[in-house]
């Protein structure tokens, strides 16, 4: 029963194809994770066991009638508790918010559950997703199962460690500038920021055009699949892109014969001797595949002063409906983050959004050259859980994740080892703009030279 909580959500729908295993089953294997490893990792804001079985035990009799309801009838998933699940809280890692359930599914929710997906429950978030750490007040430090004693990242901490230790086959998270990659990063498993507007929201973020949804998962086929679920269309955002069919197609295809450039620090980032060692590593199973690689830097300066305009203005504005005696309650680096982001004058936000803009123009003149940019995901490895608290300046430890936020522009990591301390290392693969199919190909043909671990906990 246990090694079912470790296989995909493709190798389960097979299994459930051919009568070989049942949702049920499925879902089970997930929940003795969750009973074995739950109390170290602390991953989950709650766990629905009642309605998780009852659509569990309804997936399995579609499965025997042979109607099975989507792509993905029967797969257990989780959600990041700041997203939307009707019928329950959205707590956003807060002690300020209220415990009522939500009157509607967003719209990645309700995309899961029309194909089927069987919801755990909802995952761990810092304080309103405000950093690159697993920890908040109202759940405390979520941990990462490769080592109790480090943080999974932020800020989809619990989806992370949770897809690492086998409790559910895919999550939903969200990324504003990283919080989807880093974690991924940091516990050994493939993620993806899709192009801005790829994966409909409501209610949109407070971060404006640095927010996105998007896929977590233990194999790139199963980012596919998961982005062909979540990624259709949904009238309640406005900026949402036309759906993109079906991202498994063509996932196999291969690298061989594109232009890759290779920026080991971007040109300004401090790298880890021993992550950069790996990723140079990675880099060149690229070029063995077939890829043109050549070390080349996009050409910008650091983005750190502009993003985080842009940043502390957003958690501003998402902390404004509260009076200042609840403010006192708040993460102190959060605190922080809100009285610089009160600061800031319009003009201000403006020239950083200017900057925003600059950046993605220099980097669709960069794609002109090259099909895809290959970065180290992050400098260093997974960080301890003493650094848990006030991170004000978490970007300046992310140097490679929102840059990418502010183009907009696709972006993936995939694993490519282990330091020695035995920490995952992650590879990331940047896009153009709208190139996200490219992406999940250059990230399938990475990931088959590092197929998935497990972490020693589970």
């Amino acid at each position: 029963m246990t090694d079912l909580a470790f296989l995909s959500a493709s190798e389960l729908l097979a299994l459930f194809r051919a009568r070989k295993a049942s949702p049920v089953e499925a879902l089970e294997a997930a929940l003795e994770q969750i009973d074995r490893h739950e109390a170290q990792l602390n991953a989950f804001v709650l766990v629905d066991r009642e309605g998780a079985r009852k659509a569990a035990e309804a997936s399995a009799a579609r499965w025997a009638a042979g109607t099975p309801q989507g792509l993905l009838d029967g797969v257990p998933v989780t959600i990041k508790d700041l997203v939307d699940v009707a019928g329950w809280p959205t707590r956003r890692g807060s002690t300020l918010t209220s415990a009522a359930p939500a009157a509607a599914d967003a719209p990645a929710t309700a995309r899961l559950k029309e194909a089927g997906a069987v919801v755990i429950g909802k995952t761990t978030t810092p304080e309103f997703g405000w950093k690159g750490l697993g920890d908040s007040p109202l759940t405390g430090i979520t941990r990462n199962p490769w080592s109790l004693a480090h943080s999974p990242g932020g800020s989809s901490a619990g989806a992370a460690a949770a897809l690492a230790a086998g409790m559910g086959a895919l999550a939903v998270g969200t990324d504003g500038g990283g919080s989807i990659r880093i974690p991924c990063a940091f516990t050994g498993l493939p993620g993806m920021k899709a192009t801005f507007g790829r994966v409909p929201a409501w209610p949109l973020s407070p971060m404006g055009l640095l927010a996105n949804i998007g896929p977590m998962a233990r194999t790139v086929e199963d980012l596919a699949l998961m982005l062909t679920v979540i990624g259709g269309r949904d009238a309640r955002d406005p900026y949402a892109l036309p759906p993109g069919g079906d991202w498994r197609e063509g996932l196999d295809d291969g690298i061989e014969g594109l232009k890759v450039a290779f920026s080991p620090r971007l040109g300004f980032a401090e790298v880890d001797p021993e992550i950069a060692e790996l990723v140079a590593a990675a880099v060149k199973i690229a070029g063995e595949l077939g890829a043109v690689v050549e070390e080349a830097d996009p050409g910008f300066s650091d983005p750190a002063p502009a993003f985080n305009t842009l940043w502390r203005a957003g958690a501003a504005r998402a902390l404004s409906a509260f009076p200042p005696e609840a403010r006192a309650r708040l993460d102190p680096g959060l605190a922080k983050v809100v009285a610089a982001g009160a600061r800031f004058s319009a003009v201000e936000y403006l020239e950083a959004d200017g900057v925003r803009t600059d950046l993605g123009h220099r980097m669709a003149a960069f794609h002109e050259r090259y099909d895809l940019l290959l970065t180290p995901a992050m400098p260093v490895a997974a960080l301890p859980v003493e650094r848990a608290g006030d991170d004000f300046d978490w970007p300046s430890w992310t140097p490679f994740t929102y840059p990418f936020n502010m183009t907009r522009q696709p972006a993936a990591v995939v694993p490519c080892g282990l330091t020695r301390e035995g920490l995952p290392v992650a590879i990331q693969i940047v896009g153009p703009l709208y190139a996200d199919a490219l992406v999940l190909r250059a990230a399938r043909a990475i990931e088959r030279a590092y197929p998935f671990r497990r972490p020693p906990l589970a």
